[in-house]
């Protein structure tokens, strides 16, 4: 698939508003330069969860160049922000959530096109800002931290961040098209057994090995697997597992995630992994601390949002695909328990190609994945602004959500 970026402006956009969504896609390109600079400086400079202090500081300082009034940090976060911009016609009107991440992963980079989607959520909020005199209510930016661990959307949730917003509206890149998206919930869980050090050849008899106690764990967890249904998932990473080899370990440490399709189902499992970690220390005389972080839940997708964003979409011969199986996790989850939420994927790079890996981090920085980037861009935004123009169909999102089990 190939994308002209000089395309976006000249293709009819889909009805309605076809003149209001002409000229946000002439906005986007007119801005290509910036919206794609931004892209490749967060790609080159990539920052871990909590850490993203350069990505942070220049989305807050883009849409700050286009008359957003800047919070950053936003809330308890010091990588959080939020910009406001009001729209320019008197009476009320909703208040639209653009959202944006940037937080890397730890020793690949955003393979996962983290930076795509930082540069798409500017990219929409710039051209919104060209059309807000003619709007009434609120455009609000949400530059959204530590995706990859620790749920930031949740805190920022618990700081009142989306408190008063009627949609919020974030696109993810992927190997293929889909707007309905599927959130396994998942939580990181982190394990640390405590035993007692002793030389390793002359006093085992001295010591209480941390490291058996977690390997003991990750063998339970692969019996484990055998009676678990084969949409969850168990995973984790030794973190520290002692400093030499006649040495007994007094401390291991991991890094666990557990996810499933279902909330109820993972509220079990969760229980049942803090069982296995208090078996394993019982077993081999050590202590255990297991500490549960940063929630993610499953998505209530908006179809009446979603039907908007794909028609505007598919009027740029982008075509939806049914939902993908291969189910990753989002804290977007969480802000869709909360909001009328969609959080659609499109495809920056060739089916079957694995995320979280070095070829997903190449397309992310690719021609066609900076052409995604300024289509998410375009049609992120005039999803926003049929919501400013038509009422009725805020109302219709509403009804939808509360409605939903």
């Amino acid at each position: 698939m190939t994308l002209d970026l000089a395309d976006l402006a000249a293709i009819p956009p889909a009805e309605p508003h076809r003149d209001a969504k002409r000229r946000i896609a002439a906005t986007v390109e007119a801005n290509r330069v910036e919206i794609l600079e931004l892209s490749h400086r967060i790609h080159a400079d990539p920052e871990p969860a909590f850490e993203e202090h350069h990505a942070a500081a220049w989305v807050a300082d883009a849409v700050a160049r286009h008359g957003y009034a800047v919070e950053h940090p936003a809330g308890s976060l010091a990588t959080a922000v939020r910009g406001r911009l009001a729209g320019g016609r008197s009476g009320d009107g909703p208040r639209i959530g653009i959202l944006a991440e940037y937080d890397a992963l730890p020793g690949l980079g955003h393979g996962c096109g983290h930076n795509s989607m930082a540069a798409s959520g500017v990219g929409a909020a710039i051209a919104l800002a060209a059309l807000a005199p003619e709007l009434a209510g609120e455009i609000v930016f949400l530059g959204t931290p530590a995706e990859e661990r620790g749920s930031g959307k949740g805190v920022m949730i618990r700081d009142g961040l989306f408190d008063g917003l009627d949609a919020a509206l974030l696109y993810h890149p992927s190997d293929v098209t889909y707007v309905e998206c599927r959130l396994l919930a998942s939580e990181d869980i982190y394990v640390t057994f405590h035993g007692r050090q002793a030389h390793a050849a002359s006093e085992p008899w001295m010591g209480r090995n941390a490291l058996d106690a977690l390997i003991l764990l990750f063998s339970s967890v692969g019996l484990w697997r055998q009676q678990l249904r084969p949409d969850v998932r168990v995973h984790g990473i030794v973190q520290e597992g002692g400093t030499a080899a006649n040495v007994i370990p007094s401390l291991a440490r991991a890094w666990f995630m557990v996810r499933s399709p279902r909330e109820d189902e993972y509220l079990e499992m969760r229980e049942r992994f803090a069982e296995m970690c208090r078996a394993a220390a019982a077993a081999t005389g050590c202590t255990v601390d297991v500490v549960f972080d940063g929630g993610a839940s499953t998505m209530r997708n908006n179809h009446t949002l979603g039907r908007r964003f794909q028609a505007n979409m598919e009027a740029y011969g982008i075509l939806d695909n049914p939902p993908s199986d291969d189910l990753g996790s989002s804290d977007m989850g969480n802000v869709s328990q909360v909001i009328p939420t969609i959080h659609p994927s499109i495809a920056i790079c060739a089916r079957g190609t694995p995320g979280h890996s070095i070829e997903f981090l190449e397309a992310a920085a690719s021609p066609l994945g900076d052409s995604i980037t300024l289509l998410a861009a375009t049609v992120v935004a005039q999803t926003a602004y049929e919501l400013f123009a038509e009422p009725s169909l805020v109302e219709a999102a509403w009804r939808e959500f509360r409605a939903q089990p």
